[in-house]
């Protein structure tokens, strides 16, 4: 049987302020996106990726994996977003499991008009309780946590982390997606 490393006591406290830290700041995020904008904060992420994705568009599987959601989550938000007429979703001639998630005029403005409030509640719960050097060491140890935690590409979901954007043959198989 392996040895258990117990947390010390530096150790427990940073763990219980960093759980406690993240739970009140995205539940008060969620609550700001829902009251403002009417949308959950995984559809506002959702609309965020595919508003910086080249021609607006992601294909499903790589909205999921930047999402960090299972292909069937993601697809049942996109299918909401769809009702919602912010989101289109065409199918891939060259691949049919595959499939394309494109963001429409409708839901860019949707996005647009959600995100001043969105970007004003993160600033005020966040940034403006940290000093420049405190900001930055939150960055570096995120972005350390991430790179531990794994090994694909998680933001922004553009060219930048890989994304695969529609070759010429997927561009003229599915002309809604390119």
């Amino acid at each position: 049987m392996a040895h258990t490393r117990w947390l010390d006591d530096e150790e427990q406290r940073t763990w219980r302020a960093f759980l406690t830290a993240q739970r009140l700041l995205f539940e008060r995020v969620e609550r700001q996106l829902q009251n403002e904008a009417r949308m959950p904060h995984g559809y506002y992420e959702i609309l965020v990726r595919l508003s910086e994705a080249p021609d607006r568009t992601l294909r499903m599987s790589r909205l999921a994996d930047t999402s960090l959601s299972s292909r069937s989550r993601l697809s049942h938000a996109v299918a909401r977003l769809e009702e919602a007429g912010w989101v289109e979703r065409t199918a891939c001639e060259t691949d049919r499991r595959g499939a394309w998630a494109r963001l429409t005029d409708a839901g860019l403005a949707a996005l647009q008009a959600a995100a001043p409030g969105h970007v004003e509640t993160v600033r005020s719960l966040l940034f403006d309780a940290l000093t420049p050097a405190q900001a930055a060491a939150l960055r570096d140890v995120s972005e350390t946590l991430v790179a531990h935690l794994t090994d694909r590409p998680v933001w922004p979901a553009g060219d930048d982390t890989g994304c695969p954007t529609p070759t010429q043959a997927e561009e003229e198989a599915c002309p809604e997606a390119g």
